[in-house]
């Protein structure tokens, strides 16, 4: 299978949560990581929403996600902001945005399109 992500992901096992309406979360996995998203492993995808957010234990980094597909035991998501951004490492101009905006859509098209973490 051809995988369309524009970022290159890393390999990891990281505890991490997801936290949705403004409480408690559910835990997972981070299986692998870009600067444009993950695959997380889950117990069950039910009952997660759309949009939540990720916190991942090891350095407390955020990340807003979107759902881009979900399988039986994993979910692969796209960051709203790629992880350099989450970390405030560059200015939020409107080119900045732009290209952001641009990135994550073709991340999410990517995930969409691959269904796995490692293409299984």
């Amino acid at each position: 299978m051809e995988h369309k992500r524009d970022g290159v992901r890393r390999r990891v096992l990281k505890g991490a949560t997801l936290e949705f309406n403004g409480a408690g979360g559910i835990s997972c996995t981070v299986r692998n990581i870009s600067e444009l998203g993950a695959c997380l492993a889950v117990e069950s995808p039910l009952g997660i929403p759309d949009v939540f957010e990720l916190v991942v234990k090891t350095d407390g980094s955020r990340h807003s996600c979107n759902v881009a597909w979900r399988s039986e035991k994993q979910i692969g998501v796209a960051f709203e902001k790629p992880a350099s951004l989450a970390r405030g490492r560059a200015v939020g101009t409107a080119p900045t945005i732009r290209a952001d905006r641009i990135a994550t859509s073709r991340a999410y098209a990517g995930l969409a399109a691959s269904g796995s973490c490692f293409g299984e």
